[in-house]
């Protein structure tokens, strides 16, 4: 049953953003910003952790969960350094999943060939 919540959950939030895409005007740079931002802000409402809990990784996988990973890791860097912490707990609790990003996107142009769009 995870598995079908997850995949609702996380099919929603995808549905949301395509009509959010194709009824405004908003580019899509804009809305994966609003995202990210969005999940920041639900992060730090408090409200963000039970739907996490309830959706699993349909709610972890989209750029709502890397708003909250962001929001998370400041407020952490925040209690453990102080104002310091504002600009290094981003940095620090996203960097294994930019890291990754990085390195199968790497692997992945070896493996297929890139090509640019005309």
């Amino acid at each position: 049953m995870e598995y079908i919540t997850a995949f609702v959950i996380g099919g929603l939030i995808c549905a949301a953003v395509q009509i959010l895409l194709d009824r405004t005007k908003m580019m899509p740079g804009r809305v994966m910003v609003l995202l990210v931002c969005t999940g920041a802000l639900l992060g730090f409402c408090g409200i963000y952790k039970p739907f996490q809990e309830f959706a699993g990784s349909g709610a972890s996988v989209p750029l709502l969960g890397f708003g909250n990973v962001l929001w998370q890791g400041v407020k952490e860097a925040v209690d453990e350094y102080g104002f310091i912490g504002i600009f290094m707990g981003g940095f620090k609790a996203s960097a294994v999943g930019i890291s990754a990003a990085l390195i199968f996107g790497y692997i992945a142009s070896f493996i297929f060939e890139p090509k640019m769009k005309k």
